[in-house]
Order: structure tokens, then sequence, then C-alpha cells
């Protein structure tokens, strides 16, 4: 299978974060799920934000969100 030089680096970026997020037996497990239960990203954006939220909760959810996982290399905390 050939891919593009942008669609590769993509990939390598994505398993990186896996890696460094989940730990490589977890990030293991994601794939494994993912490939398994013909998982539909498209389906699970159309559904993710069924609710909407006003401002003050989308923030409160980022905060938990930031509080959890802390803040990636490279963003900026506003």
């Amino acid at each position: 299978m050939t891919r593009d030089t942008e669609t590769q680096e993509m990939m390598c970026k994505g398993m990186e974060v896996l890696r460094e997020t989940l730990g490589i037996v977890e990030a293991e497990k994601f794939i494994v799920n993912i490939k398994t239960t013909k998982f539909d990203y498209t389906k699970w954006r159309e559904t993710q934000w069924e609710e909407p939220w006003t401002l003050d909760e989308l923030i409160r959810r980022a905060k938990e969100v930031e509080e959890k996982y802390g803040v990636p290399e490279g963003v900026e905390v506003i």
C-alpha cells in the first residue's frame, strides 16, 4: 500500500500521540478495537454534540479535559 508523504507523516504523528497518551499496550488495544468494531468516525461525530452546549459548559468541560490530560505541546492556554 502506497501512501503520500503527508499521510505517512500524519499516521506517524497519530501513533506517537497514542503511544505517549495511552502507552504502548493501551494504544495497541485501542487500534485493535477501532478495527474490529467497525468504528464509524463519521457517525460518531454526528452524535458527539447532540446537546448544544452553552459557552460556560464548553469552558467547564475543556477545563476538565485539561486537568485530566494536560495541555498538548504547542497549544496556547488562554
